[in-house]
C-alpha cells in the first residue's frame, strides 16, 4: 500500500504561479496529476516515469506546467505558472506501480490523494 500526501494549493490570480507536492510512502512507477473541475472529467494534466524522469503533457498545459521529482524525498512537484481561470480544480496525484501509465486512463492509477483545490482568479 502506498499512501500519497499532498500539499500546495489554495487561491490565485489569473497569471500567477502554484506549486503542488506529492509526497509517496513506497514504489512507484510512474507519478501523475490530474485535476477535476465541478461537471467535468477528470482530466490528465502531467505524468511522470519516476524510474526514469521522462513526462509527458496534456496540451492544455504544455509550455505553462512543469512536473519534477526528487527521488531523495520521493516527492513529485506540479510547478504551475501562467495559471488561467480555466485551470481552477480539484487536482489529485495519482501513482502507478507497474505497466501503463496514461493520463486518458486514470484506472492505470493504483494510488490517489486526497486532492487539493486549486482556484484561480480573474
Amino acid at each position: 500500500q502506498v499512501q500519497l500526501v499532498e500539499s500546495g494549493g489554495g487561491s490565485v490570480q489569473a497569471g500567477g504561479s502554484l506549486r503542488l507536492s506529492c509526497a509517496a510512502s513506497g514504489y512507484t512507477y510512474c507519478m501523475a496529476w490530474f485535476r477535476q473541475a465541478p461537471g467535468k472529467e477528470r482530466e490528465g494534466v502531467a505524468r511522470i516515469y519516476t524510474v526514469n524522469g521522462v513526462t509527458y503533457y496534456a496540451d492544455s498545459v504544455k509550455g505553462r506546467f512543469t512536473i519534477s521529482q526528487d527521488n531523495a524525498k520521493a516527492t513529485v512537484y506540479l510547478q504551475m505558472n501562467s495559471l488561467k481561470p480555466e485551470d481552477a480544480a480539484m487536482y489529485y496525484c495519482a501513482a502507478g506501480v507497474l505497466g501503463y501509465c496514461r493520463l486518458t486512463y486514470p484506472s492505470d492509477y493504483k494510488y490517489w490523494g486526497q486532492g487539493l483545490q486549486v482556484t484561480v482568479s480573474s
